[in-house]
């Protein structure tokens, strides 16, 4: 064994947990079943109380390649049993694994082979988030492992500061001990931000790979939510910020300035939309604590971190955070902190007629939008679907948006809906064309452009019970186009949930809803049995 961990190609994989007997042996084959590549698994229990060790002690009985370490005392985080475990290590390469996610097949081999021919410190592989029980897969900074890359140093990549994740990723053991890189101790949130900012300040050479090489699940419905998706609390955003702070700090502090301010730029774009778009749903207390945090932590940005890109939806965002010392429009806000981006009505400008956020607020500007392409505008599109037997009808709204939409010159917008557990299945409605005129908005939108379409219901609950997102593609006169969502509106009885009768299906439950960020989305039950399993869903919901 020692020769075989001598020969500069060994592997170890740290596994985490804590309480979690459910899944942790699922976590711990899946790093054995690598296959020789892996020369060690060091399983960390973090002092369970519910039979984990137990059966970590069982599975190393008839597997020496695995050790189990026992803490003994629960240390409230995930960076202590992590540090514990890359203490134990004896293969020159290791990598992170959480109780409740594991590796595909070939994963190791598939890192350990760039970094042995790039002869890189560190590789990345894609991870895929998948949604549980739906088994829904979202890849995870998918543009940074597309195909297969080196870089030489982290400044030439800037974009490497999105993917704060440690897991997924192969470091080199002697280069995380050399540079001394570790996790935060105890109980600290987001240890992975600090940790990841710790990895590109040492400025290690990195190979990406664009095989999938980690499955991070996500059971939004489990009794103990995990850190990231436990965000009720504000104490949650706080250690975030704190966490986004540090990472800052280590990357400005190693020289690496560009890193730094790319860091800075995540946050604005990544974690601070993320939060706008549930903002809305938090009680008063919340939203005041969440708002002053935000505020303080946007007041540490200097102008150059504000001058980039100035018309990014997340940089207007803060903007707007920044210049109210009170919660304020977070409806328009949660519309632009969308993705893709919806800047909402009503269009502001100031007495010099420069667009701005609103009267009251005329220190947000909102010029750089007039020279934005037009394939980057945060176009915002109205939607309003009252499903019927036979002639369920989709009504599209294109706003204007400081003269740029008509100077573009909108033709038509592509119309399709997307499955939510399957973005692999789509239903197309067509291409219908935009005409100009239509209701004016009671915000005060100067042009619209209207569209109407039919929805094929049939279509939809072909594929059983499910949700369905509604995408567009608005298209231009010189043959660029916009992707975007719509705004679901609510006026009487465009939201109410109605049972159609269906020659094939008896009848079909039909919803439209707008989701977190106000986009129209419908969910659909065929047959009495599809109407029945919502009703036993809402129950469990009312009884929870």
């Amino acid at each position: 064994m020692d020769a075989l961990r001598n020969d500069g190609k060994g592997v170890a994989v740290v596994v985490i947990g804590y309480d979690d007997a459910a899944h942790v042996t699922d976590a711990v084959r899946s790093a054995l079943g690598q296959g020789p590549a892996v020369r060690e698994v060091v399983a960390v229990d973090d002092c369970s109380t519910d039979g984990s060790a137990e059966l970590l002690d069982r599975l190393a009985a008839a597997e020496p390649r695995l050790r189990v370490i026992r803490r003994r005392a629960n240390s409230g985080g995930c960076g202590t049993p992590r540090n514990t475990g890359l203490d134990a290590v004896t293969s020159p390469y290791v990598m992170f694994l959480d109780s409740d996610d594991v590796l595909p097949p070939g994963a190791v081999d598939a890192l350990l082979g760039a970094a042995t021919g790039a002869r890189a410190e560190v590789v990345g592989g894609l991870c895929v988030r998948r949604e549980l029980p739906s088994g829904r897969e979202v890849p995870w900074q998918a543009g940074l492992y597309a195909h297969h890359a080196v870089v030489p140093r982290p400044a030439r990549r800037p974009r490497l500061v999105h993917d704060t994740l440690c897991v997924s990723k192969l470091y080199r053991t002697g280069f995380l001990r050399e540079h001394r890189i570790r996790f935060p101790e105890g109980r600290f949130p987001y240890e992975d931000v600090v940790f990841t900012a710790r990895v590109l300040a040492a400025a290690p050479r990195i190979a990406l790979v664009p095989d999938r090489v980690y499955v991070w699940h996500v059971r939004r419905s489990a009794e103990r939510l995990s850190i990231s998706l436990d965000r009720a609390g504000v104490d949650n955003w706080r250690a975030r910020t704190q966490a986004c702070r540090q990472a800052y700090e280590i990357l400005l502090g190693a020289g690496q300035k560009e890193l730094a301010r790319a860091a800075r730029a995540k946050f604005l774009d990544h974690d601070l939309r993320m939060y706008l778009r549930e903002l809305g749903l938090r009680d008063a207390a919340y939203r005041r604590a969440w708002w002053e945090l935000t505020r303080e932590h946007l007041a540490e940005y200097d102008a150059d971190d504000w001058a980039r890109n100035p018309g990014a939806p997340g940089r207007l965002a803060g903007r707007v955070v920044l210049a109210a010392p009170e919660p304020r429009d977070l409806p328009r806000l949660r519309e632009l902190a969308a993705r893709p981006a919806r800047l909402y009505p009503p269009y502001a400008r100031a007495s010099d007629g420069t667009p701005v956020w609103s009267g009251d607020l005329p220190q947000v500007s909102l010029e750089p939008l007039l020279s934005a392409p037009v394939r980057a505008l945060p176009l915002a599109v109205d939607a309003a679907l009252r499903p019927r037997a036979r002639d369920t009808r989709l009504r599209l709204r294109l706003h204007e948006l400081y003269g740029r939409v008509a100077q573009a010159g909108p033709e038509a917008v592509e119309v399709e809906w997307c499955h939510r557990d399957d973005g692999d299945v789509v239903v197309r409605a067509g291409t219908v064309p935009l005409v100009p005129g239509g209701e004016a908005h009671p915000a005060g939108t100067s042009a619209v452009w209207s569209a109407e379409t039919g929805v094929d219901l049939s279509a939809l609950v072909a594929f059983g019970a499910g949700t369905w997102d509604l995408r567009l593609r608005v298209r231009f006169r010189d043959g660029a186009s916009r992707e975007v969502t719509a705004h679901a509106l609510t006026g009487a009885g465009l939201l109410r949930r109605r049972a159609v009768p269906s020659a094939r299906r008896g009848v079909v439950l039909v919803q439209p809803y707008p989701t977190h960020s106000g986009a129209l989305a419908l969910r659909v039950a065929p047959g009495v049995r599809g109407v029945l399993s919502v009703v036993r869903r809402r129950l469990r919901r009312l009884l929870h």
